[in-house]
């Protein structure tokens, strides 16, 4: 009961400035990265949470949470669009690189719009999660061997081609079949043995 009064206390007065200003309820979560030359690789620029070997999740401070940088806790919504980064990060130079168009650097940032007041319950109305994303490619060019520049083909070629293949982007566009399960085993009471399970579930 502790933990539910504590919980209360923490969302109240947040619900409340939702339902007297919707705004305030509204959010646009980021995640950045980085590539260079020196590998396919794509290098996260999150939080201090994301320095950790342990990455907690927990509620992001719109919905009652610490301040990250101090609790080292990470929002599932950022670590999503941190999935999206870093997938698009490497798809892009794996791509990048099998066409032999050379990148020196380049940034990846994905930023998606949420409103709180659904995950909240302010508002029957307002959207469950993201609703929004937006994802892009800042990219410097490296020199090539025979002096020939990067062309416009190239580029679109190069955006095709990474949108098709990479795997979380094409997961969020081809919204994949889901199965949720929720199980529990009874703590106490248990007669002689037996021991109780309660189990649900559905396919979304």
């Amino acid at each position: 009961m502790a933990a539910l009064q504590t919980l209360r206390e923490q969302q109240a007065p947040i619900k409340a400035s939702y339902r007297s200003d919707p705004s305030a309820a509204l959010v646009t979560l980021k995640s950045t990265g980085s590539l260079d030359a020196s590998s396919i690789t794509c290098k996260l620029s999150t939080g201090a949470a994301i320095k950790s070997a342990e990455k907690i999740a927990g509620l992001h401070p719109k919905a009652g949470g610490p301040d990250p940088e101090i609790s080292g806790e990470l929002c599932s919504g950022d670590m999503l669009l941190d999935a999206l980064v870093a997938c698009s990060g490497v798809t892009l130079k794996a791509v990048a690189t099998a066409l032999g168009i050379p990148i020196q650097r380049g940034t990846v940032t994905a930023e998606g719009d949420m409103d709180f007041r659904g995950t909240l319950g302010v508002d029957k109305l307002a959207p469950v999660g993201i609703t929004d994303i937006r994802l892009g490619f800042d990219l410097q060019f490296g020199d090539r061997e025979d002096g020939s520049p990067v062309t416009e083909e190239e580029i679109e070629r190069l955006g095709k081609l990474t949108e098709k293949y990479c795997v979380v982007l094409q997961t969020l566009v081809r919204k994949p079949s889901l199965a949720v399960r929720v199980a529990g085993k009874a703590s106490s009471n248990e007669e002689d043995g037996i021991e109780r399970q309660i189990v649900w579930g559905q396919k979304i």
